[in-house]
């Protein structure tokens, strides 16, 4: 079973520092130790709640991915292998491994974390939550790899508003759901981080003031870019409870509360 799920973001390991200023800034936290051969790697603590994001330094352009904190590694493991995934580096007690459709993965053991962090106040009033990790998938790999993350996580499946988009959504009081997107076009698996924002505007007018800058945007969602060259994106859900906001019209938006939105 998976207790609890943190998301990496990844980014060249030249530009780690300003990442690493940009995210403990936008999600209140503050950086750990760095850790590894050559410090690639930190974790961003949260007073007073169990940390759900960490940091590492890669060798190209970054992206992010899931680091899935489970029961016993071991059987999970296997149950990963017999879906279709493969094995990348294996430990006693840890493993990376990649789905079928090629994002890669960890599994650790569970530490007994059991607090979300808190919803993050902007300067303005805004508030904001990273609480989403978006899973960019090549149209072919779509269905097989929407059934995979499904079977291996075993949370609430949903269809999307649209047929490109598949939402995960873990037992309440987890940290992290899984937004996978159909692509328009092949490209390599990737994956961005999602925050919902009471508003967008306001969030993404504070993220600038910290280096970020905007790269387009849609009905609910600002496609941004941090000041270490990675996307992410801001969406106009409700920090507390990742849902949509019912709309004035029902005719005029037909997500349903709670469904999936594009992030870009």
């Amino acid at each position: 079973m998976i207790r609890w799920t943190h998301a990496f973001v990844d980014r060249p390991e030249h530009r780690l520092a300003e990442a690493a200023a940009f995210w403990t800034a936008a999600t209140g936290t503050r950086l750990s130790a760095p850790r590894g051969e050559r410090g690639e790697f930190a974790t961003l603590l949260a007073d007073g709640a169990d940390a759900c994001l960490k940091l590492q330094g890669v060798g190209d352009h970054g992206g992010g991915h899931p680091d899935l904190s489970v029961d016993d590694v071991p059987t999970t493991r296997k149950a990963a292998l017999d879906l279709g995934a493969t094995v990348l580096d294996d430990h006693a007690d840890w493993a990376v491994l990649r789905s079928p459709g090629g994002q890669p993965f960890c599994l650790a053991p569970w530490q007994g974390q059991r607090t979300r962090p808190a919803v993050v106040t902007a300067p303005g009033g805004a508030t904001s939550r990273l609480d989403q990790l978006c899973l960019d998938v090549s149209p072919d790999l779509f269905r097989a790899e929407t059934a995979f993350w499904a079977a291996l996580t075993g949370w609430e499946s949903l269809t999307g508003s649209r047929p490109e988009f598949h939402l995960l959504r873990p037992p309440a009081g987890q940290p992290l759901r899984f937004l996978l997107q159909r692509l328009d076009a092949a490209r390599p698996a990737g994956a961005h981080q999602d925050l919902a924002c009471s508003d967008p505007d306001a969030v993404r007018g504070w993220h600038e003031s910290l280096g970020a800058t905007e790269q387009a945007r849609g009905a609910h969602w600002i496609v941004m870019r941090d000041p270490a060259g990675g996307s992410y994106c801001l969406t106009g859900r409700d920090p507390v409870t990742g849902a949509l906001p019912v709309p004035a019209d029902p005719v005029a938006d037909r997500s349903p509360v709670g469904e999936p939105e594009p992030s870009h």
